[in-house]
């Protein structure tokens, strides 16, 4: 018999869609009633088994038992709808067949179109500055100044991408630097999967123990009614701890493979390194003016998309525009003729197609649960099976029932948005201070974002030709002391 060998990406997540088509039909369609705040009227507007227009005072969130404040609607800081405590209904069933099954990636492309041109755009980037040569010679450097020293730069990888996470919610914006880091990584005697470990690990660490994200701490706090600061000493924990956790995790397994590459995980896989083609004798040649320049110019245009998102607000479109004009920075700089430097930017963007589609396919999951009407029915069980418990338990099980929430509604916004108001007032009734759910809902999201089809791990993954099921192998150990972690901070916080 063949040995078997695991789907692609792309098969995985159908699968998921079918399965996702299946649970329609399965379970009973239901959904809580939403409140939305109208501007420009300056009201409230009910949707769902109830349809109202209510005054905009904070009397009325009090009485729909929503904790937080009129202020939050009236800044902009809360533009979806929330979810209303104690009107979920069942509704007539929706279920998702064959023409949905179809769909659902066509859609799932069409509603990540930012994000799928925003890698696409990266990869012409990283196709344009790879023909000047620069990025070999510059590898070829950092390898040999790096030499018996390499595991700091795996430790410096991770800090810096934690940071960014629990900042501004890092996490897309790594896709752009597996190009750059599997050869330096390759060459310091490492193998495939300890790039994307440090890379996407160091991100969800972040989002674990994000301080001031505004796309998960900022909105889930605002949607439960306490202030961002509230609870921040957990999270500091849940970094700093987090962050220690990771780091010995990899740089254990990664110095076991660089001192015996048969102990790989990959080994005998046949994995083969994406960017091979690109590696070349340029480590032994010398470093020019103009290398240094085009590599100052490639390292400023990721300072400056940090800078934006972090300090301006930016988003895809403004990443999206930076990356495209410093793409043709960097072909007048090493005066590509037009032909050249179009011929490289479309191989660049072409290398990162397939990546690209895969987050458009993982979007098409959440598209069949949110058609089917059973994300609702999702909710409503996991707060009822965390009601009535004590809080010593009822912290650490919801944050198992956040991690797998996370499964299905892999948005850190839209989560907190539908989840907060249900558990905060829940957490009411049980005794829980409001900012350890969130910080329940921030450790069980951030857990979850190492393993979800419907999250980014399956386009990082894809970037570095690792199989998700020898991820999976990989990290499932490294899950258990981070959940462990999480709900041992949870339990301190509440009885501190």
């Amino acid at each position: 018999m063949k040995r078997f060998k695991f789907p692609s990406p792309f098969t995985v997540l159908y699968i998921i869609i079918i399965l996702s088509a299946l649970a329609t039909w399965l379970l009973p369609a239901g959904s809580f009633d939403t409140l939305a705040y109208d501007s420009d009227q300056k009201i409230f507007l009910v949707s769902g088994n109830t349809e109202a227009q209510l005054p905009a005072k904070q009397e009325i969130l009090d009485s729909l038992g929503l904790n937080m404040e009129l202020s939050k609607f009236e800044e902009g800081k809360i533009r979806r709808p929330i979810s209303i405590p104690n009107t979920y209904n069942e509704q007539e069933s929706v279920p998702q067949g064959l023409k949905e099954i179809l769909f659902a990636p066509i859609k799932g492309i069409y509603e990540s179109i930012d994000i799928i041109l925003f890698v696409l755009i990266i990869g012409g980037f990283i196709g344009v500055f790879q023909h000047s040569g620069a990025l070999d010679k510059g590898v070829g450097l950092l390898a040999k100044r790096m030499e018996g020293r390499e595991k700091w730069l795996i430790i410096s990888l991770i800090l810096l991408i934690a940071l960014g996470g629990t900042t501004f919610g890092m996490q897309e914006e790594t896709i752009a630097f597996y190009p750059i880091l599997v050869p330096i990584f390759l060459a310091a005697g490492y193998d495939l999967i300890v790039p994307v470990a440090a890379v996407y690990g160091g991100s969800c660490i972040g989002l674990m123990g994000a301080l001031i994200n505004p796309f998960g701490t900022i909105i889930a706090s605002d949607a439960a009614g306490v202030s961002w600061t509230e609870g921040i000493e957990s999270r500091i924990a849940m970094l700093l701890l987090g962050a220690l956790v990771l780091i010995w995790y990899i740089v254990r397994y990664a110095e076991r493979v660089k001192q015996n590459p048969e102990t790989s995980i990959l080994y005998g896989l046949g994995v083969k390194n994406p960017f091979q083609d690109r590696e070349k004798s340029a480590a032994e040649e010398k470093m020019t003016t103009g290398t240094w320049v085009l590599l100052v110019l490639f390292a400023l245009t990721f300072v400056v998309m940090i800078y934006g998102v972090s300090s301006l607000g930016w988003w895809f479109e403004e990443m999206t525009a930076l990356f495209l004009l410093a793409a043709i920075i960097l072909g007048i700089v090493q005066r590509a003729t037009e032909s050249d430097f179009v011929s490289a930017f479309v191989n660049g963007a072409k290398d990162l197609l397939g990546v690209s589609l895969i987050i458009g396919v993982a979007r098409g999951i959440t598209i069949v649960l949110n058609d089917g009407l059973i994300s609702g029915t999702l909710l409503d069980e996991a707060s009822n099976l965390v009601s009535g418990t004590s809080p010593l338990v009822f912290l650490p099980v919801l944050m198992i029932v956040f991690f797998v929430l996370a499964f299905f509604i892999s948005s850190s916004s839209g989560l907190a948005l539908v989840s907060m108001p249900i558990m905060g007032a829940l957490g009411v009734v049980v005794g829980v201070p409001t900012e350890e759910i969130v910080n329940a809902y921030l450790f069980g999201f951030g857990l979850m974002q190492f393993i979800t089809p419907s999250g980014l791990i399956l386009p990082s993954l894809a970037m570095v030709n690792v199989p998700y099921n020898i991820w999976l192998k990989f990290v499932v150990k490294l899950l258990v002391p981070l959940a462990v972690l999480g709900a041992l901070i949870l339990i301190v916080g509440y009885l501190v």
